[in-house]
């Protein structure tokens, strides 16, 4: 039976406008350039190295940012929206007996609150979390290991070029979607297996060879 792992921002969670206000209020105390409607266009265009390269951010304040940017979240939990017809798909996965989990770098407590603020929460087996940016990929091993799931028959569900890098590096299938973070070029570019570009679509990849 198929699994589906879902990364949490901008996959199944609108976040992306409260991240980019909050990363914006960061700014002068990490010391980087705050984002605009253009240059946010730009970074969509790259990848998270590449990101990190052109803000000049040095590596080692990246975790701190991430925990900050985690804390300032979660009062804006209860006010996110749910990705429009991700709701219907998660219920209809969840009908049709499919396991689903999530593997975020966002907190737990955050998904969490989210979820139980939109009643989806029963819909998941597990939430894990890391907050390395190039994490995943070892989150998604121990989870494979931990519920003795079959690689073959998991599907990694993400909105950036780093959930493709982490699913590859795992040896998992990887939906791409292009409602989140990164540009559909951008996606293409890292060749996921697939490319989805409304949440019904998942419904096809249940029955994909």
């Amino acid at each position: 039976m198929t699994c589906f792992i879902f990364d949490f921002d901008g996959t199944i969670a609108k976040t992306l406008g409260a991240v980019v206000r909050i990363v914006n209020q960061l700014a002068p105390e990490f010391g980087y350039s705050p984002v605009n409607a253009e240059t946010l266009s730009a970074l969509q265009n790259l990848n998270t190295r590449q990101i990190i390269q052109q803000s000049e951010l040095p590596r080692y304040k990246v975790p701190f940012l991430i925990r900050r940017l985690q804390r300032e979240l979660h009062q804006e939990m209860e006010r996110l929206e749910l990705i429009e017809g991700m709701e219907n798909t998660l219920r209809s996965l969840h009908h049709e007996n499919y396991r689903l989990g999530i593997v975020t770098s966002n907190s737990a407590r955050n998904v969490n609150r989210f979820l139980r603020q939109h009643q989806i929460d029963s819909l998941f087996d597990f939430v894990h979390t890391s907050t390395r940016l190039f994490g995943k990929s070892r989150v998604l091993r121990r989870v494979i290991q931990q519920y003795g799931l079959d690689p073959a028959a998991v599907i990694y569900v993400g909105d950036e070029t780093r959930d493709i890098e982490a699913a590859q590096a795992t040896g998992v299938r990887v939906a791409a979607v292009n409602w989140g973070f990164n540009s559909t070029d951008s996606l293409v570019a890292h060749q996921p297996d697939f490319l989805l570009t409304h949440p019904n679509q998942l419904l096809a990849v249940t029955s994909a060879p």
